[in-house]
């Protein structure tokens, strides 16, 4: 059954919604019975449920560093590709203003002090990584997230496990990065919160759109000359 333009983007903006809702909702919502490794689940998980929930709709993206890698590769057209990003940031920063809702009502959350799972760096921050290592981090990581989804989803993959990888991959990345940045590897992931928390969310936001889209082109250069599949089918040689 073919989906509407309208439908896909719609399938992007609740699965972004989600991820942002579910991953930053545990951070701000169960961040003082959950470590690390239970955030590092939360986003995992996240992906892998909307990968079978909306993937047959729109190819769940969530993500407009993944919508970039698939243009580059040819999979998805340019206006797709602007309007997958369009309601993928919309989905997001639905998703933080809801979480800031749902935080409001807890005794004691202030914003200006609990934060809204937004991500940064540098002095206060985490491991107090400077810029150039938070950037370094999330390029490489975008990088190795979007070799897993090109792996997960090519041609020669097991047909149905697309999800799990994909979801245990971000899981990893969460495991290495949250220290560092609180793991981007997502634009909108880090639009979202920052819209709300203002402040230096904002200021630091330019790296978590940059590192990102420059993860995900290295990405897509590393699949074509090293990783890709390019062996005939045998219908092809016929």
């Amino acid at each position: 059954m073919a989906h509407s333009d309208m439908q896909r983007y719609m399938a992007e903006l609740l699965g972004t919604f989600v991820l942002v809702f579910v991953g930053c909702g545990t951070v701000v919502l169960a961040g003082n019975t959950l470590d690390n490794t239970g955030v590092a689940l939360a986003f995992g998980i996240a992906v892998m449920t909307m990968v079978y929930a909306i993937g047959h709709i729109s190819g769940c993206h969530i993500n407009p560093a993944i919508s970039i890698a698939m243009f580059i590769h040819g999979r998805i057209s340019g206006k797709d590709t602007v309007m997958y990003i369009i309601f993928q940031c919309l989905g997001a920063v639905i998703a933080a203003g809801v979480l800031l809702g749902v935080a409001n009502g807890m005794s004691g959350y202030d914003i200006n002090v609990d934060g809204l799972a937004e991500n940064g760096w540098g002095k206060g921050y985490g491991n107090e990584v400077d810029t150039a290592g938070a950037l370094l981090t999330e390029v490489v990581l975008t990088m190795i997230f979007l070799l897993v989804i090109f792996g997960a989803t090519s041609k020669t993959a097991p047909s149905g496990f697309s999800g799990i990888a994909i979801g245990f991959a971000l899981a990893m990345i969460h495991l290495v990065s949250i220290p560092v940045t609180g793991t981007s590897v997502n634009p909108a992931r880090s639009l979202g919160p920052a819209v709300f928390v203002g402040g230096d969310a904002i200021a630091q936001l330019w790296l978590f759109w940059v590192a990102p889209i420059i993860g995900a082109m290295i990405a897509v250069l590393v699949w074509r000359l090293i990783l890709e599949d390019t062996t005939p089918d045998e219908t092809e040689q016929a």
